[in-house]
């Protein structure tokens, strides 16, 4: 058997079988990853010898669907569907109908012996065509159903009718502005309970907007197993569906101020020393906070459940309206009793069957009230961020854990066979396998994307800007399958019109923008893709530099959400120092000679980036002073075409220790560090206050062109 055979299966799976890496070499994918992702996808290929028998019922069975399960319709344009049909129907009569999601219906019926035929296939003795016919041009906006009836065959599709761009703001009034990114969890205030909470972070955007910011950014806030003892990262979550209760201020739940019993828990001694402790600490204690907050939390159900008033009716209300929930709080509540992850349940738990007898009453309304709870605040966070005239900008990320609800509910749609990752590049060699199941693309198009539609509206519910964590992922995702190493990955296509479509649907109807996150290894098409659709890009310098050509830092687009760096980089004054090649040597990334290589490198570098600011006039001669050549990025920044200008608070006071280092897992305390400084403190400090003004002045100003001089 040729290795072209199992190249023609891969393909008609969606399998990459060779890719260009960041450095434009092409790689190509080895046969024994290849077979694995085709098993994982359903193929019927355990060995080698399996793939002709494989490929000839995979080419049958493309011709014998008779319609794909999703058709885009752009603009309200007619959209051509193409039908397969045997050759002995092809005279027949098809009745075309569109069921509306308002309600209405369009028909059509088209005699397909007048239509041309597109394409003719002759397999095991059968003849089959494939025809095109067009739909109405004129449907509005959403998600409708096709039907489609002929020689007694009925086949049905998903019609998602999306506007070709996304949601870029009212016409006219697009201004440039700036905004703050800060992780939640890491932000305090003198009054914090050793981590941010959802009050914190309301006054973080108060302030924000009085120096004239338009934008707060956070990591996602997505819920975590604390009953399990979990992952707390924020891109491994439980659910891309219910939220965090860790980010909870209890005294702002409406209960507090009428339940004794709650306000005695916070008076007692121990607890006071508790959270005296914790505010000390340099590092987020999740479990010692959460044991806290969950005793409260625990006392205000009681005294919510004792009375009776219109706050129940408001429970139920929020239960009808988010019908998932009860399910979640019995997923919460079955693990809890369990004490393990669903991974570990007993059948028909395992399976997604949770009976009463399954899972404590008490604990399931306890989760059931902290979601309402969660939701309730993070409401009012919204209407906090539109009275401000704020943009809040969350974070999708790109998966959830494999021992998530979200997993154990829909995982006819994961792929539990393997993890996502990234290729071999220039800083992780080795790959990299980010540890949570990829989305199977075929059978979220069958599902017609419900789970991927839902979780799209439960983050546009609130937020105005939503960045697209790994947003290639739109197009292709690197695949890494269980038991090989990362270096040994497979590139899986996703349907890209498709997701964009459904992208740009939500954000009209939620009106908020979106930002991909489109750093690594991204194809020029995608590229592309995202400008056509008018989905904003990145532009981040610590990765932009290029001191070896004649423009060290590039274009900064007009779609771009520009900033210094990101959660997953160093802090400037680490990058600019070189601190954190100290710190990858440390880790076994780098040996001795890749350090001081790259200690030569980060020297040319600076001389690049500290010569441009100077041609623009943002940086004194000679200076390298790393606070004056962070003024001068932001400023350079600022005065950019750049829509949007992120600005990491931490930079602004030096700090050198990462949010997160990607690769790691116990070497370093990612997601738990906090701010270096109180809320109180770094507000008045003078080089933060300076910095900020020089942003706002530079985004007033809406340089075009980076010629702006200070």
């Amino acid at each position: 058997m040729s290795m072209d055979e199992l190249k023609a299966l891969a393909h008609r799976y969606g399998l990459q079988t060779d890719y260009l890496d960041i450095a434009d070499r092409r790689k190509t994918a080895k046969s024994e990853p290849l077979l694995q992702t085709l098993r994982i996808l359903g193929a019927p290929v355990e060995r080698m010898c399996d793939v002709p028998e494989a490929l000839r019922q995979r080419r049958r069975e493309c011709w014998q669907t008779v319609l794909g399960p999703v058709v885009v319709a752009w603009d309200q344009q007619p959209a051509r569907v193409r039908l397969r049909l045997p050759a002995k129907d092809a005279s027949a009569t098809a009745r075309l109908r569109v069921e509306l999601d308002g309600g209405e219906h369009r028909e059509l019926e088209p005699k397909l012996g007048d239509l041309p035929e597109a394409r003719r296939r002759k397999l095991d003795g059968e003849e089959f065509l494939a025809k095109d016919i067009e739909l109405p041009g004129d449907l509005p906006w959403g998600y409708h159903r096709l039907h489609v009836d002929f020689a007694g065959r009925h086949a049905e599709s998903l019609v998602i009718a999306a506007p070709r761009r996304v949601y870029e703001g009212p016409p006219g009034e697009r201004r440039p502005f700036w905004g703050a990114f800060l992780p939640l969890y890491a932000f305090h205030r003198d009054s914090s309970w050793g981590a941010g909470d959802f009050s914190d972070l309301e006054v973080l955007m108060r302030w924000v907007a009085q120096k004239g910011g338009s934008l707060v950014a956070t990591l996602p806030q997505l819920a975590t197993l604390w009953e399990l003892d979990a992952d707390p990262s924020p891109y491994s979550p439980a659910s891309r569906l219910f939220w965090n209760e860790f980010y909870l201020d209890v005294t702002r739940i409406p209960e507090f101020s009428g339940c004794e019993a709650a306000r005695r828990i916070l008076e007692q001694p121990e607890i006071r020393e508790d959270l005296d402790a914790m505010r000390m600490e340099r590092l987020v204690n999740y479990p010692r906070q959460m044991r806290i907050k969950r005793r409260i939390l625990e006392a205000l159900l009681d005294c919510f459940e004792r009375r009776s008033g219109p706050r129940q009716g408001e429970l139920e209300r929020y239960r009808q309206a988010h019908p998932q929930v009860d399910e979640f709080a019995r997923f919460r509540a079955a693990g809890e009793r369990l004490g393990r992850f669903w991974t570990d349940w007993p059948e028909p738990l395992r399976s997604g069957r949770i009976s009463p007898h399954d899972y404590d009453e008490r604990i399931y309304r306890y989760h059931l009230y902290t979601q309402w709870q969660t939701e309730e605040q993070l409401r009012a966070l919204a209407e906090t961020a539109k009275a401000a005239d704020l943009f809040w900008y969350l974070d999708f990320p790109l998966g959830v854990s494999g021992v998530s609800y979200d997993v154990w509910r829909e995982r006819d749609v994961f792929a539990l066979g393997a993890s996502g990752g990234a290729p071999p590049d220039a800083f992780f060699t080795k790959g990299q396998d980010w540890g949570f199941p990829p989305l199977d693309p075929h059978r979220l198009r069958q599902q017609g994307y419900r789970y991927l539609r839902w979780a799209l509206h439960r983050h546009l519910t609130y937020a105005r800007v939503l960045r697209i964590d790994h947003a290639m992922g739109l197009q292709r995702l690197y695949w890494v399958p269980s038991g090989m190493p990362a270096s040994e990955g497979v590139y899986v296509r996703y349907p890209r019109d498709e997701l964009l479509a459904l992208l740009a649907l939500e954000s009209h109807r939620h009106q908020a923008r979106i930002i991909g996150e489109n750093l690594g290894t991204v194809p020029k098409a995608f590229n592309r893709a995202m400008e056509e659709h008018g989905i904003g890009d990145m532009f981040v310098v610590q990765y932009e530099l290029r001191p070896h050509e004649e423009e060290p830092l590039g274009t900064i687009s007009d779609r771009a959400a520009a900033s210094v760096n990101t959660h997953d980089m160093a802090p400037f004054m680490s990058f600019w120092t070189g601190l954190e090649i100290d710190d990858r040597l440390d880790l076994g990334l780098l040996d001795e000679k890749g350090a001081q290589e790259a200690r030569e490198e980060r020297s040319v570098l600076r001389q690049a980036l500290a010569a441009l600011l100077r041609q623009r006039g943002l940086l004194a001669p000679e200076s390298l002073d790393p606070a004056e050549v962070l003024e001068a990025c932001l400023a350079l920044l600022g005065s950019s075409p750049a829509p949007i200008v992120l600005v990491n608070l931490e930079d602004l006071w030096g700090e050198t220790l990462p949010q997160n280092t990607p690769g790691t897992l116990q070497e370093r305390p990612n997601w738990r560090r906090k701010a270096r400084y109180s809320f109180e403190q770094f507000c008045e400090m003078p080089g933060v206050v300076r910095i900020l003004d020089t942003v706002n002045q530079c985004r007033k100003k809406g340089g075009k062109d980076g010629q702006l001089r200070l």
